[in-house]
């Protein structure tokens, strides 16, 4: 299999220089490649042919690989894009137009009250260091519609006065997300109580009377909180970081700001990926229909 491994990192370092895509992403497109060489026993790219790949499609389907379409559809793409690039190469191949993606339904997003975000935002209790923290990072995350990776990425020195906070997303584009008051107070207050030198903007933080700094928080730390806060806060429903995200999305569409600027703020690459959001406003908007509209001719 030398042969194909030796084309595969060409094309990871492909996407790394001329694409600028993240090290998450030539993770994923590495680990979806080498399954799909694995299960079709593929040493060189001459044997990719359609009867394989139609095959890994079926296998990928099979119930007890428990794929979501999305997983399955992503699985395609990759491959799609493994192919474009060998043709580009001048490889003799199959044409990735061959291979068509699956339809999969439009992801409609859950939207919570706004009750309940306002419980959930002022949930952690009490002035100690993790307290602080906790609301701070509630208050963050729903303010700018950070990403929970940008979340922990966010260093300590920042100019609060301004409210404006530069992060790295994906592909590693810069942009400019902003913090309301209520989240600039909190991490105020939060950062008063930090006696570390720690660069980092949010950290993990020691259990005991005697709580130690631990270095920069993780993902699953700030997964773990936004659960437990949300069940403190009495929500019904599963509330992860990634919500904070779209309730931040859906609050700036349904009072009246427009997609393209959300999607800058969100820092999607394609505004079609925005318009997630837009089966929100919509209901939003059959509602005022339904209330105001030919009112005099009931």
């Amino acid at each position: 299999m030398e042969a194909i491994n030796s084309i595969l990192k060409d094309f990871l370092d492909y996407l790394d220089i001329e694409k600028n895509r993240s090290s998450a992403t030539r993770k994923n497109y590495e680990r979806c490649l080498t399954r799909f060489f694995e299960y079709g026993k593929i040493k060189d790219i001459s044997q990719i042919d359609e009867k394989r790949v139609r095959d890994f499609r079926v296998f990928l389907a099979k119930p007890e690989n428990n794929l979501k379409k999305r997983t399955q559809a992503y699985y395609v793409i990759v491959l799609r894009s493994f192919l474009k690039y060998l043709q580009k190469e001048g490889h003799e191949t199959i044409s990735p137009e061959r291979i068509e993606l699956p339809k999969i339904p439009v992801r409609e997003i859950k939207i919570v009250e706004y009750d309940d975000i306002e419980r959930l935002l002022s949930a952690p209790k009490g002035s100690s260091l993790k307290a602080l923290r906790d609301r701070a990072i509630l208050e963050t995350l729903f303010s700018t519609g950070l990403r929970i990776s940008e979340l922990c990425s966010l260093n300590r020195f920042i100019n609060l006065e301004r409210g404006e906070v530069t992060v790295r997303g994906k592909g590693e584009k810069l942009r400019v997300v902003f913090l309301s008051n209520r989240a600039k107070e909190a991490i105020k207050s939060y950062m008063a109580k930090r006696q570390d030198s720690e660069e980092a903007m949010f950290v993990a933080i020691s259990h005991g009377k005697d709580p130690k700094v631990l270095g920069r928080i993780n993902s699953r730390t700030i997964q773990r909180l936004v659960d437990k806060y949300s069940r403190a806060a009495g929500i019904p429903q599963k509330v992860t970081p990634h919500q904070l995200r779209h309730q931040f999305a859906t609050d700036l569409l349904l009072n009246g700001a427009d997609l393209r600027s959300v999607q800058e703020l969100l820092g999607h690459a394609n505004v079609s990926t925005t318009q997630i959001y837009t089966h929100i406003t919509n209901k939003e908007l059959k509602e005022v229909h339904k209330s105001f509209h030919g009112r005099r001719r009931s």
